[in-house]
């Protein structure tokens, strides 16, 4: 270990006897088995020194080992370092990138007023690197959840790097509304028009592909407690399972889309009712597709495990690995399973409003008597600004039908909707601007505003906290 070089000795030798001294219980053992010949070899591999190795030669023959048995005992070490350092640097970058992965996944169960969710994730086997399968679950305006997951193709530190990327790209998406089906399609365009990098100039701000991009799958859909309603869209991904709360289930027939980076089709995303307490599973082909197995019989084995009852979703989680479970997993598992919620009656109340500036007035009154009725009269003044600033708006710049909606949960949520696209802007109004303004109070006065669009139209939210004043006072 200290000279790095291979050494022969006879036990008889000076400093073999000095070392057997000091470690009486080596020297019992050696006597025991008649051991009289040594050889020690260094385990060395790529300059690091990983261990030792000692030959012993014992028994009746009193034949000691000679040069040439050195020299094959060094080949045979230097072939063994070489096995050696290759699996400790694997379970090195294994645990590396098990660690990278498990950093980049949300924590759970992850508390919601539309969904109560939990999820798992299990790396493949011990043989295999650790893949790019991840999912989330993320807060939408309005109440509603945006849930998702992801395979990367590959596997190893690499595949775990995609997984942040596309994790992120998805949620900067999520972040600004997008409809699943066009969600999918601009994280499509992101993979398969990547921005440049060149040296220094390395693009700050953009998407920049790697391998295991291309070729990835994402399931994303958005589940919405006020309507009962769930969007989801798929890039060659599994189809989720819907489980009802009579103990019925299905596979949501969610129309197929290309893997991520093809660029060759578009995406459809497709719409159902989900029932209050029914049971919505997303999952990776690591769950479901294993060596020897119909892939067909293993969704029957999924969804009878789906259906059995169980004290909680971890429980249920639970359940489904343990079903389903392989003994060899060549893949990495997502699994993530919502047990939906629906908001009633009295969280929501919502109203047409004609497009006559006159109505404007009339609104204001609806909204403060519903406030009162929710016991919410010290946030009337705010919510009487955003109402009127917004179906103002929709009436001047909009297109009927114009509808408000009010939303009490967690915080209080004010929606105007209308058929037109345009949406406004915010800006700063100048000192001698007339108008201007408007926004800019709402931004000011409420937690958060912004768009989103549908197919109908768009619609303008603004979400104002319950119980505490606005973030900032508005100044000019």
């Amino acid at each position: 270990m200290a000279t790095g070089r291979a050494e022969l000795h006879d036990f008889t030798d000076p400093r073999m006897t000095r070392w057997l001294a000091d470690d009486p219980t080596t020297a019992a053992e050696l006597r025991a088995c008649g051991a009289h010949s040594l050889i020690t070899v260094p385990i060395r591999a790529h300059g690091t020194t990983l261990g030792a190795v000692a030959f012993l030669r014992h028994g009746a023959s009193r034949e000691s080992f000679a040069a040439d048995d050195v020299t094959v005992a060094e080949d045979l070490v230097a072939r063994a370092a070489i096995c050696l350092e290759n699996a400790r640097r694997f379970a090195r970058e294994r645990s590396t990138a098990l660690l990278l992965q498990s950093t980049l996944l949300p924590r759970v169960p992850i508390m919601h007023p539309g969904a109560e969710t939990a999820a798992r994730y299990l790396p493949a086997d011990r043989a295999t690197e650790a893949g790019g399968d991840w999912f989330d679950v993320i807060p939408l305006p309005g109440t509603r959840v945006g849930l998702v997951v992801g395979d990367v193709v590959g596997h190893g530190i690499g595949a775990s790097v995609t997984t942040g990327r596309l994790r992120t790209a998805v949620r900067t998406l999520a972040d600004i509304d997008l409809q699943p089906d066009e969600l999918l399609t601009r994280l499509d365009d992101m993979v398969t028009h990547p921005t440049e990098e060149t040296g220094d100039e390395a693009g700050a701000v953009g998407y920049n592909a790697i391998p295991g991009d291309i070729g990835a799958s994402c399931l994303y859909g958005v589940y919405d407690p006020v309507s009962d309603t769930c969007t989801p869209a798929r890039a060659g991904h599994p189809p989720p399972v819907l489980v009802r709360p009579d103990g019925t289930t299905q596979v949501v027939d969610v129309p197929a889309g290309p893997p991520l980076g093809l660029g060759s089709l578009p995406f459809e995303a497709a719409e159902l009712t989900i029932p209050e307490g029914s049971l919505l599973a997303l999952f990776t082909d690591g769950l479901i597709e294993t060596h020897g197995h119909d892939i067909d019989e293993r969704i029957d084995e999924l969804r009878d495990a789906l259906a059995r009852p169980a004290s909680s979703l971890e429980e249920l989680c639970d359940t489904v690995l343990e079903s389903l479970h392989s003994e060899r997993r060549t893949d990495d598992i997502a699994l993530l399973v919502a047990r939906t919620r629906v908001l009633g009656k009295e969280h929501v109340a919502e109203w047409d409003v004609p497009a006559d500036a006159a109505a404007v007035a009339e609104t204001r009154k609806l909204v403060d008597k519903r406030l009162t009725a929710w016991g919410l009269e010290e946030a009337a003044f705010t919510l009487e600004l955003v109402v009127s600033e917004l179906v103002t708006n929709a009436i001047r710049y909009g297109t009927e039908p114009i509808h408000l909606r009010l939303i009490k949960e967690r915080s209080l949520i004010c929606e105007v909707s209308d058929s037109s696209s345009t949406a406004p802007h915010l800006r700063r109004a100048r000192v001698s601007d007339e108008g201007g303004r408007g926004l800019f109070l709402v931004a000011e006065l409420t937690q958060r505003w912004g768009t989103r669009y549908t197919s109908a139209g768009k619609t303008i939210w603004a979400e104002q906290a319950l119980g505490r004043s606005p973030r900032t006072a508005p100044s000019f």
